[in-house]
């Protein structure tokens, strides 16, 4: 299994390089192409969040701590007096760092249903009908963001199964097969769980743009010839 700074780095250098490309073919502006960064980098460790390494678990939530107080700021910016926003900053970390950590840590087994590509589809619509229905971002934004998130998340799972081969003593580690799934079939409630999450999500979510024009926008090769 690849380990956390492998993950980071990885997934920052990955969705740097496409946001940079996306900004060079013109198709984001740089406030923009920083945002689908940041998404890109957040998918990259989401799919740890259920880490059995108490080191790993608080260091996860403390950023995630951080990211909700970020977000509970900017949404309380034009809606709420300064003294509620800083509450409501506060109460963001908090919450995320405290109880929803303990509910993780309790809950959760690592390389588990939240290990998936299902899972991923649920982390990328989530950011998704964030991004558009509480922070007003456009329709095709919010979409481009949650295919940065769906991508890190990918790579996250892509190295955890590339650390499972063993190339110099030339053998596969019993770990092979546990990362790069689409569902953890060991358990339906949870399958079920994401699966309704993934329907919520999705009718929540605005219409998406054709998906050939959001590849394309997500891909500009075109431009490169």
């Amino acid at each position: 299994m690849a380990d956390f700074r492998t993950h980071i780095q990885v997934a920052t250098a990955a969705s740097g390089l496409l946001a940079g490309v996306m900004v060079w073919a013109q198709q984001v502006t740089m406030a923009e192409a920083c945002l689908l960064w940041l998404a890109g980098t957040l998918g990259g460790i989401l799919p740890d969040i259920d880490a059995d390494s108490s080191r790993s678990l608080r260091i996860l939530f403390r950023l995630f701590g951080v990211l909700g107080a970020m977000l509970a700021l900017l949404y309380g910016q034009e809606r709420l007096p300064l003294t509620d926003t800083l509450v409501l900053g506060a109460a963001a970390y908090g919450v995320v760092r405290y109880p929803l950590c303990w509910v993780f840590a309790r809950f959760t087994v690592h390389r588990g249903s939240l290990h998936s590509l299902l899972a991923n589809g649920v982390f990328a619509l989530a950011v998704v009908v964030i991004g558009h229905r509480l922070f007003g971002l456009t329709a095709a934004l919010a979409w481009e963001t949650g295919a940065f998130v769906f991508a890190g998340a990918f790579i996250h799972l892509l190295l955890d199964e590339l650390y499972s081969i063993d190339l110099e003593g030339r053998r596969i580690k019993k770990s092979f097969g546990t990362a790069m799934k689409l569902a953890e079939w060991r358990a339906p409630l949870a399958n079920l769980l994401l699966l309704a999450l993934l329907a919520g999500g999705w009718w929540l979510a605005p219409a998406s743009p054709p998906w050939p024009t959001l590849l394309v926008r997500l891909l500009p090769l075109s431009h490169f010839w």
